[in-house]
């Protein structure tokens, strides 16, 4: 009794979009909980394609107030970068974070990302 799972690809425009109810959205879709025969063991989710992710919208003090942390392991290693900056240089990485941490932690979040591609606007 094997299901054919068949994917489509949703195009998301993120201009003018909110951050966080975009990310909401995506991670729906990637994890298939818009369709009927939605579980939470199988990967039955889509694939989105992003485009304009440099146009995004942020509410409040959040370009200033909202950082990203790296740690390398070394002690004193702490490096942070604010908001506007991430969406100058990476604003791919911007939404694929709140994505990421929208989706839950098991073994099926790397195979729901990888369906998740950004377009590369000129």
């Amino acid at each position: 009794m094997s299901t054919v799972i068949t994917r489509a690809t949703h195009k998301i425009d993120a201009s003018g979009r909110i951050l966080g109810r975009l990310a909401t959205e995506i991670a729906t879709i990637l994890r298939g909980k818009n369709k009927t025969g939605f579980t939470l063991h199988q990967d039955h989710g889509d694939s989105v394609v992003v485009s304009n992710a440099n146009k995004i919208v942020v509410t409040g003090n959040k370009l200033s107030q909202k950082m990203y942390y790296t740690h390398s392991g070394y002690p004193g290693a702490l490096k942070g970068k604010p908001l506007s900056e991430m969406l100058e240089t990476k604003p791919e990485r911007v939404i694929m974070l709140a994505v990421r941490d929208m989706l839950p932690d098991n073994r099926l979040r790397q195979h729901w990302l990888k369906r998740l591609t950004f377009e590369k606007n000129a």
